[in-house]
């Protein structure tokens, strides 16, 4: 029996749902074709921060204006190229060429802190041949006097402006930190998302001992993580027009199998292709073909948002009545 795995994100027909996420695996056209190779739909490329091109962008201004009443062959005013600054252009090169290099779509992926650096970078990204942008939201309001509305409204009017300036679609990854998810969901559909990338994680520092400083510490996710955007997920399956993607713990088929079920357009991986290597999405395909020969789906479509709020027999099970029950079956 021939099973069809194909899918639908932001409008774009997919051979399958499983999408490499943003990592510094797609650093390499190497690994992007690899990635191809190995059974990926879509690629989301590594993410261009507008931070580090600002850095470079006032360190080269400093230096060529510092000492101008010195020697002009005095070269050494220039700056030396800091380790993790980026260059746009090399970015944007090198979207221009993975677009180039394989078939399946490219997903720029763009962090900015700025409307207008929002607004510029995505312009340049689509005109390097982008098959779509991905806004990599990471917004964290340690203010204070900045209320929840403002970081609300922050969101979709970033959307808005990017939108009313490109031609491509444009998903947006979010935190799940809102006092009402699923409103804030409603708005950024309203506002044009294309896709809605359940969930964007925010890195926690931690605290070296021996040196008394604060560092970053990133851990890959586990398995366990899948089940905040398991739950968004199935909660806003058939309430939006824009496509679903699932990121966040998904490691094996039967993660994917799961989010499929809740209501994801896409499943994105991650930690599981830094852990285990490329060849992780053809282990996952296989897995997940078997599985639906198993139980007898022919189509991605047909198991799509059957166990979703909307769809499975106790909607309740995704909210408050669900935890009093775990709660009180603990143990037993």
């Amino acid at each position: 029996m021939s099973i069809d795995l194909s899918t639908t994100y932001m409008g774009m027909d997919l051979k399958n749902p499983i999408v490499a996420s943003a990592s510094p695996i797609s650093k390499s056209l190497d690994n992007i074709k690899k990635l191809e190779d190995a059974g990926a739909a879509a690629i989301v490329s590594y993410s261009l921060f507008e931070e580090e091109i600002t850095h470079e962008t006032y360190e080269l201004d400093h230096y060529l204006t510092a000492g101008t009443e010195s020697f002009a062959e005095a070269l050494t005013y220039f700056p030396k190229p800091l380790q993790h600054d980026i260059d746009p252009d090399d970015y944007l090169e090198h979207i221009y060429k993975a677009r180039r290099t394989v078939d399946i779509p490219i997903i720029a992926s763009l962090n900015a802190h700025s409307e207008g650096g929002w607004v510029t970078y995505a312009k340049h990204i689509q005109q390097a041949g982008a098959s779509a942008l991905e806004l990599n939201i990471y917004f964290l309001a340690t203010d204070p006097d900045i209320s929840g509305q403002a970081v609300e409204d922050t969101y979709v009017e970033i959307l808005k402006s990017v939108k009313s300036n490109l031609a491509i679609p444009v998903a947006v990854k979010i935190s799940p930190f809102f006092s009402s998810m699923a409103n804030m969901a409603k708005r950024l559909d309203n506002a044009g998302a294309d896709a809605l990338v359940l969930f964007n994680r925010f890195y926690q520092p931690d605290i070296d001992l021996e040196n008394l400083a604060v560092v970053p510490h990133v851990l890959l996710s586990t398995p366990q993580a899948m089940r905040l955007p398991l739950r968004w997920v199935a909660i806003l399956y058939g309430h939006l027009k824009a496509s679903l993607a699932a990121t966040g713990g998904i490691h094996s088929s039967q993660d994917v199998i799961k989010m499929l079920m809740a209501g994801a357009d896409v499943t994105m991986l991650c930690s599981a292709l830094l852990q285990k290597g490329v060849g992780q999405v053809t282990e996952v395909l296989q897995g997940m073909e078997q599985w639906l020969k198993e139980h007898e789906y022919v189509s991605v479509a047909q198991l799509r948002g059957s166990m979703s709020q909307k769809s499975c027999a106790n909607p309740k099970a995704f909210e408050r009545a669900n935890y009093m029950k775990a709660l009180q079956g603990f143990g037993k």
